[in-house]
């Protein structure tokens, strides 16, 4: 904002020049980066589009979350694979990570070998 402008005529400055403002209704915005997730929670975006072009503008709280590939295994998981599979546990839990934490996809796939 310039010091001494009112928003009405911050408004018409920016119509002048082409500029258009539309304010967007968000509830979360997500950036996904290689590893992890910058969440922004109850943000205010702004969208511009000054000659052709969309830029978005986001204020809000901020917040990290990893990416992890791991997937959380859980004890009964691995016990229902393992009985339904008949194998050991390792097995269940090498099986179980390489298909991203899906049981079913796990015990079919141990079921074929």
């Amino acid at each position: 904002m310039i010091p001494g402008m009112n928003p009405r005529q911050m408004k018409q400055a920016m119509r002048r020049l082409g500029i258009q403002q539309q304010e967007i209704d968000a509830k979360e915005v997500i950036i996904r980066l290689e590893d992890k997730e910058i969440v922004i929670s109850n943000p205010n975006v702004s969208k511009v589009n000054m000659m052709g072009q969309d830029t978005y503008q986001v204020v809000g709280e901020e917040s990290e979350r990893s990416l992890d590939s791991a997937p959380e295994i859980k004890e009964d998981d691995i016990k229902t694979v393992m009985e339904q599979a008949g194998v050991s546990k390792e097995e269940a839990v090498k099986t179980i990570e390489e298909c991203k934490g899906d049981l079913a996809e796990a015990i079919l796939k141990l079921k074929k070998d």
